[in-house]
This record gives structure tokens, sequence and C-alpha cells, in this order.
């Protein structure tokens, strides 16, 4: 079976103004546009398009139908556009063990479940890759190497004539499995961090040539640890098609462009920063991967049967993205969900076929076995491995 479905796209104060509708060819419009939800999960399930007498929206037909998922109880993943203006949080998000245990650790509490302080509103884990879909895509992601982040950060210190007041730090950056623990130590709030992070963040605002990354995030947030955390991390450009996989513990951030995220279906966020949002410090330390690497680049591979695939190898992670610029052949293995993003496509299945333009999208149950693709422009296919 094909479903129709749209939706709204969230308001998030870091959005941009009708970044979203412009992007996927609709009318103009000056609402703050962050990220379309496709998907069934509560927060902002998708619309049926075609409802009827039947089910509104895409989470309400498949408990009355669950064959719509194959049997799975619930719909895996989510599927996203977003559209930074401005950074998201600094945030890392649990694997499965550590939700699980949160979940139920907040749930004894009594802490309601749309409680602004609530750390864990599922008890799910929240791997994710996000893909860029404007012409370059800029995000933090995981720790730089202690030699790298060292750099910076004494260039940072002489700058401020911080040394004595940045030697806690400083000792922790001599080893790459530290990097972690000097970036929980900068958002820590101690007396100590928070003198060395003051001075740091005014070098940085009065040296925009030399810190810009740290002179903008400090305009947006002047007092924030954060702002001198980025130093800690990799400064990734994605240029079009290219995609970063974030798995659990993994500290992230994105900053600006068109992504085309693809996730399980989890609302867990560990927020450690550049946000106005509930921080939690402690429970990031829970659930951050203290080691630095490299930046976390998945490459995509050509398919045989059509279309570029971006695939983790992560068991956590149980869904797969499919780009497709004219043909393509997917067996499906559980649900999917196809957004339509240039030019148009037709979808065809065992069962039902529809036609897709520009900003159409279609969820399938997994009756319909092998979808086959074709157009011209770009199709995005979300489903189970």
């Amino acid at each position: 079976m094909l479903l129709r479905i749209d939706n709204v796209p969230r308001d998030y104060a870091w959005g941009r103004r009708g970044a979203i509708s412009a992007f996927l060819g609709g009318g103009p419009t000056h609402a703050i546009e962050a990220e379309l939800w496709l998907g069934a999960h509560s927060g902002s399930p998708s619309r049926l398009v075609d409802a009827g007498d039947g089910p509104l929206d895409l989470a309400a037909a498949i408990a009355a139908d669950p064959s719509l998922v194959g049997g799975r109880g619930a719909l895996p993943f989510l599927l996203k556009v977003l559209a930074p203006g401005a950074p998201l949080s600094l945030q890392a998000h649990p694997n499965a063990e550590q939700a699980r245990e949160g979940f139920e650790r907040e749930n004894a509490l009594g802490i309601p479940l749309d409680a602004p302080h609530r750390n864990y509103r599922d008890p799910f884990p929240k791997p994710e890759l996000i893909v860029a879909a404007s012409d370059r895509f800029e995000a933090l992601a995981g720790f730089r190497p202690a030699a790298q982040a060292r750099t910076l950060v004494d260039e940072l210190v002489a700058a401020a004539r911080a040394e004595r007041e940045a030697a806690p730090l400083v000792a922790l950056l001599g080893d790459d499995a530290r990097a972690g623990e000097a970036f929980l130590w900068l958002l820590s709030g101690s007396l100590e961090a928070r003198a060395l992070v003051s001075k740091l963040i005014a070098a940085a605002a009065a040296a925009p040539d030399r810190f810009p990354l740290q002179a903008r995030l400090a305009e947006l947030h002047p007092e924030d640890p954060g702002v001198i955390g980025s130093l800690l991390l990799h400064h990734v450009e994605l240029q079009q098609g290219e995609c970063l996989y974030l798995p659990a513990g993994n500290i992230h951030a994105y900053l600006d462009g068109i992504g085309i995220e693809l996730m399980s279906s989890s609302d867990n966020v560990l927020r450690g920063g550049l946000t106005i949002k509930h921080v939690d410090v402690d429970e990031l330390a829970r659930v951050v991967r203290p080691e630095a690497g490299r930046p976390p680049i998945l490459e995509p591979t050509r398919r045989p049967h059509g279309g570029l695939e971006y695939r983790p190898g992560d068991p956590e992670a149980e869904f797969v993205l499919v780009a497709v610029d004219d043909r393509a052949d997917v067996a499906l293995t559980g649900p999917a969900i196809a957004l339509c993003t240039e030019g148009a496509f037709e979808i065809r299945g065992a069962v039902s076929s529809a036609p897709l333009e520009r900003g159409d999208a279609v969820f399938a149950s997994p009756d319909e076995r092998t979808l086959a693709l074709s157009g011209s422009g770009r199709l995005w296919l979300a489903t189970t491995k």
C-alpha cells in the first residue's frame, strides 16, 4: 500500500524563514521552518493526504493496522528535512541500554513525558545520519585529535593571556582518550572553568578573523561554554551528497544548510550547550564517547540496481537511505518513505503506484515488496535494513 503523506515544518528558533517550503518547491512563506518530520513519531506524525473517513495521521493508521509496518509494532525510523540557520544545541544521543535505563529512571521519578527538563522521552536509541542537500552543510561532529585541539586552544589562550587559568584544560589535551573529559570540564560550571571560558569567549569575540566560528557562536551565546568547547570538535563542511553518521555518544551540532536526516524514531537528546533548552551536563557525561577520532563521514555506495545508498554499519541503526536521480529498484524488508525534492518520479510496487513531484512524499508498506523508482531529479527513499 502507498499512502500519500505530508506535514507542517516545525518552527524551532534555529530554523530559517521559508527555507523548507522553498527547498520543496512550495510558495513563498515568512514562517520560521526548522524541521519537516516524515514518519509516525508522536511528536509530529505525518498527515495522511487522502485520509477520507479513516485515520488522519500515519501513527493512527499504523495503530489501526500494524501490517503497515510488517508487524514491527512501530515505524522504526524518522525521515526529516532540516534547515538550520543558526546552531542547534551541542548534543549526543544514548545507545539502546542507556535509553531504556534513562527512560525508566525518569518515569520512576515521576517526570512528565512533556516536561521541559525531561531527557528521555522514550526508551529507544537515536543514531542518525545527515546528507547535505544544499551546496554546503556545516556542522560540528566528534572530537578532534588532542594535538589539533591543543593547537587551537593554545592560540586562543595566548590571545586571552589566560595561560594560568588554562592549565587544567591544557593538561587534559595531551591524550586523545581524554578529549571528552576536556570538553566536559569546560561545560562543568566550576569556578575554574567559568573563569577561563569568560576570558576565552571575550578573546574570540574580539578576533573574528582568527576565530570566525567561535566569534559567531559568541554573538549568539555570549556566555556559553560550548563556544569554547567547539574548538575541541571537528568543524565539518559537507558538499552536496556528502554524509555524516552520528552513532550513540557522538557529540555534534548542526550549524547551517539544508540536510536530509534519517534517524531511529526517538526524541532522546542530551544537551550540553549552545541552546536555550534544557542542558544536563551530568547526563551528557553518561552517554558521550570521550575519545577523539576522525570526522564521522559515511561514504555512500553505488547500488547495482540504481541509486546511491547510505548504510551505517552500526547494528543499532536499523535504517538505510537511498538517493535516486533517475532509476532504482529497492527490495523492501520493511516499510519505506519516499520524498521527491527535485524533478518528478513514478513509484511502483507490487500492489500500487503513484506519481511524485517535487515536495511530494509517500509511505510504502512492506506488501509492496519491491519499489521501482523512475524519473529525473532527486528522490530520497528511507527504509529498513
